[in-house]
């Protein structure tokens, strides 16, 4: 599940957006919640005011607040912490609680991160292509090996 609450102010999610399970959008009356073009909202992150840039990566259990505006291919670490009115230039690393930026994201991290996420496009394309109605089983089945993602060279980043 993920929350979107556009209750108060505006929750905008642009094109090829991967946002998971657990994350929660939210704002202040008015005001915007913005992830740009192929961003990446890891799960359990929150997101709360900010402007998160275009094929950025916001790591597991992140939380961005009000006004914080990170550029473009930034990747924030896990468990971070990003203040009020934080300003992240493009290709930053950040991290910390409260979050700092550590160094510049590298062209290798960037294809890492993209391809990931293309990772996600292509497992949202495969669910919608094979869904079909069904009946329950009364028993255990064995798992179908066409449902199992194929994904052999793809490693968590070192």
């Amino acid at each position: 599940h993920a929350s979107l609450r556009g209750d108060f102010g505006k929750i905008v999610l642009e094109d090829g957006v991967n946002f998971q399970d657990g994350c929660i959008a939210h704002c202040f009356p008015d005001g915007i919640t913005r992830v740009r073009k192929n961003g990446h909202i890891s799960h359990g992150a929150v997101l709360h005011g900010c402007e998160i840039g275009e094929n950025c990566m916001v790591g597991i259990q992140t939380v961005v607040m009000d006004n914080a505006v990170i550029g473009k291919e930034c990747m924030i670490a896990a468990l971070s912490y990003i203040k009020p009115n934080f300003k992240a230039p493009p290709r930053s690393i950040i991290a910390g609680s409260p979050a700092t930026v550590k160094k510049t994201v590298s062209d290798e991290q960037i294809k890492w991160k993209t391809v990931g996420t293309g990772v996600y496009h292509h497992l949202t394309q495969r669910c919608l292509d094979s869904l079909h109605q069904c009946e329950p089983l009364e028993e255990s089945a064995h798992q179908d090996p066409d449902a199992k993602l194929n994904i052999k060279n793809f490693k968590p980043l070192k």
